[in-house]
């Protein structure tokens, strides 16, 4: 097989995905809207900085951005599997759309209330986990098992993508028409989410089995299956270490990188670039054999990435290093989102993709609070150490299992 033959294989896989109509649809909406999400966060940001004392009130706008987000994620698998996906991810763009407007229009009327951005904040993390578990939950409806990697890397990109261009468009807006601007414009993107999902024209719900009136039953079982818990499991482990590196980013070009915000941009566009490469990769080369193995392969190649950390103050060994943790993340998450999809059943898909979501984005702040005292008293030898063993031992597991 040439190399023309293998571009021409992992863009057929692209072209199947986006070939059906109601996915291809379902994934524009999406991506739009996560645009819009890009840009938020640094909005509100900006507006809570705008406030008398903004500095001390940013750690609360960052509990109400967060912590709602494990409340959401139990409520809303059961609601993804009990009513059409459409309906419930319309309803859902509709009130969080409805949030973000509320600040553009308080600010029309006069002047935006200083509690207003923690309750839109608020309000996003509470139904955050809805599209999360929503999305993947019906690509399986909408796309065949063949080309699920490649649906599954589209969404990969629309996060990557979005991660590199909303946070710096926001910031181009926000100086040239304000915060409030940049809401307004998130809602928008809502709005278009919510007509989207209501234009995806395959009913998205679940035939009923017999033993659904029992549902917390059925989540144990699917709990028990063996490959879904160690995966979620190594998942869980990998974000601790992740959690630790967007702490020992912000640090390393404070402190040991020359150049100060320029490095941290730097250390961040490579991570994103990394993941976008990754992702657009893992989207055509699906490991049908052994997945299981071949999750475990990437994750321990980034495990390795964590070591260019030592190689401060060379900002280009570090950057490498970032590039090589996405490059080699964003496959473990395609492959093992496919992999889920094939074991989780019909009737439980909501419910387990919130499940599973929500324990793994639990994990990043406890990496972040574990990695913070050893650099404070400037120890990046040991704090790198703990990433790249909490990253590659989950890894290593799964390999040993494999045998």
């Amino acid at each position: 097989m040439t190399v023309n033959d293998l571009a021409r294989g992992r863009r057929a896989g692209y072209r199947r995905a986006l070939s059906r109509r109601d996915f291809r649809v379902l994934w524009l909406g999406s991506s739009l809207s996560l645009m819009g999400d890009g840009m938020t966060f640094v909005a509100l940001t900006w507006l809570v900085l705008s406030q008398p004392g903004g500095v001390q009130l940013l750690g609360l706008l960052t509990v109400c951005y967060t912590l709602p987000v494990f409340a959401g994620g139990l409520l809303s698998g059961p609601i993804l599997d009990r009513f059409d996906k459409r309906h419930v991810l319309a309803v859902d763009s509709v009130v969080r759309g409805a949030a973000m407007a509320s600040i553009p229009v308080a600010s029309a009327l006069g002047e935006v209330p200083a509690a207003l951005p923690f309750v839109v904040a608020a309000v996003y993390g509470l139904f955050k986990m809805v599209p999360l578990a929503g999305f993947p939950a019906a690509i399986p409806d909408l796309v065949p098992e063949e080309d699920r990697d490649a649906a599954n890397a589209l969404e990969s990109l629309s996060f990557s993508l979005a991660g590199m261009i909303g946070p710096a468009l926001g910031g181009l807006l926000i100086a040239g028409f304000g915060s409030e601007a940049v809401l307004a414009f998130d809602a928008v993107s809502y709005a278009l989410f919510a007509v989207a999902a209501l234009a995806v024209r395959r009913p998205l719900t679940p035939a009923q089995r017999p033993d659904t009136a029992r549902p917390r039953g059925n989540v144990l079982m699917m709990l028990r299956d063996r490959t879904l818990v160690a995966t979620t499991l190594a998942f869980m482990a990998f974000n601790i270490a992740a959690g630790m590196l967007l702490v020992a980013g912000p640090w390393l070009a404070k402190t040991r990188l020359d150049g100060g915000p320029q490095a941290l941009g730097l250390l961040l566009a490579a991570l994103s670039a990394g993941e976008l490469v990754g992702a657009a990769v893992a989207g055509a080369r699906a490991p049908r054999a052994r997945p299981i193995r071949a999750i475990a392969v990437v994750q321990l190649i980034a495990a390795t990435g964590f070591l260019a950390l030592l190689t401060a103050p060379h900002t280009i060994g570090v950057a490498a290093g970032f590039l090589v943790i996405g490059m080699f993340s964003a496959p473990m998450t395609i492959w093992a989102q496919t992999l889920r999809m094939a074991r989780i059943p019909a009737d439980l898909r909501g419910r387990g993709f919130a499940i599973l979501r929500t324990l793994m984005q639990a994990t990043p702040p406890i990496g972040a609070g574990l990695v913070t005292p050893l650099l404070a008293a400037g120890l990046l030898g040991p704090a790198v150490l703990v990433m790249t063993v909490v990253a590659a031992a989950p890894a290593l597991v799964l390999l040993r299992r494999e045998h």
